[in-house]
């Protein structure tokens, strides 16, 4: 069934990757799994780029077809569900199998990321100690050997921002308080600075601090969001929309229709102009980071 003009073509894109990858681990081609599923050829391909919303039924078959384990069919089945919702929010918490993360596919596509942070140090930027932690914070009844899982998956997806291939552009906004919550203590909160000012120095990251003097800004009003955007075509038009994101105590938020990401467009950009300077922000950022490590 075609999806309807309010649909959000954030979990119909997702849930796209993931059965793909599914078809391709079972080493399956488009034409033989659409044979066993008594498909056409077309049917498939708007799948799996996201073109249709499915039914969590014809999610159980393709997953049942391609060996999925039942964890990740559930999951997926949920997905389904959502691929009519105008903005949504997934919140499967302990469910979600390994692998199963929505995020971190668009952002592993995106080709920039405007980014604004009122509260922690940004995910892709964090330290070991710093992000060891907010972890442990997070997740107070988890495990050790589950923290240190968890603490070595945000590691490995810091790589994206310095791939030799098309590393994509950040402009990151922070908050002045971020930089004044000594998380885990001013010893690992001077390394993690220390670490924000090495970051800065790579061409494709800009970091601005909006301080506490500029009063009353937008971000105050948003709360932390992202703006992901992605590779333009060959026509020139954006591979898939812009999308909001925004991650919430009990789940996470994506927003895709225009109206939806041309308010956070703003939002966004009366924070920037707001902000310090690239040079003022980095001078208060080194500033700090030596007082936390002289205390």
């Amino acid at each position: 069934m075609a999806d309807g003009p309010t649909g959000s073509t954030v979990p119909r894109r997702q849930l796209g990757r993931f059965l793909r990858d599914l078809r391709n681990r079972a080493r399956l081609t488009v034409r033989a799994a659409a044979s066993k599923l008594e498909w056409s050829e077309a049917k498939m391909w708007r799948i799996e780029t996201g073109q249709t919303s499915l039914r969590s039924l014809d999610v159980e078959a393709m997953c049942k077809v391609y060996g999925a384990p039942a964890d990740m069919t559930e999951a997926l089945m949920g997905l389904a569900k959502e691929t009519k919702a105008r903005g949504w929010w997934h919140a499967y918490g302990e469910a979600i199998p390994e692998g199963f993360d929505l995020y971190i596919g668009l952002e592993e596509a995106a080709s920039q990321l405007d980014w604004y942070e009122s509260e922690l140090i940004p995910g892709l930027f964090q330290t070991e100690d710093y992000i060891h932690a907010v972890v442990s914070a997070h997740h107070p009844d988890e495990s050790s050997e589950e923290i240190e899982r968890r603490v070595s998956l945000r590691i490995a997806r810091q790589v994206l921002i310095s791939r030799v291939t098309d590393p994509p552009t950040l402009h990151v906004a922070l908050s002045e308080t971020v930089l004044r919550h000594p998380v885990a203590g001013k010893k690992v909160m001077g390394a993690q600075l220390a670490r924000l000012v090495e970051v800065s120095k790579l061409p494709n990251i800009t970091i601005r601090v909006i301080p506490f003097s500029v009063g009353l800004h937008h971000g105050m009003a948003t709360g932390q969001f992202t703006i992901l955007r992605f590779p333009l075509s060959g026509d020139g038009r954006p591979t898939e929309p812009p999308t909001v994101y925004s991650d919430g105590h009990t789940g996470a938020l994506y927003l895709d229709r225009p109206h939806e990401v041309e308010r956070y467009d703003g939002a966004f950009q009366d924070i920037w102009t707001k902000a310090l300077d690239e040079q003022a922000s980095t001078d208060l950022i080194s500033e700090m980071a030596g007082d936390y490590a002289q205390d």
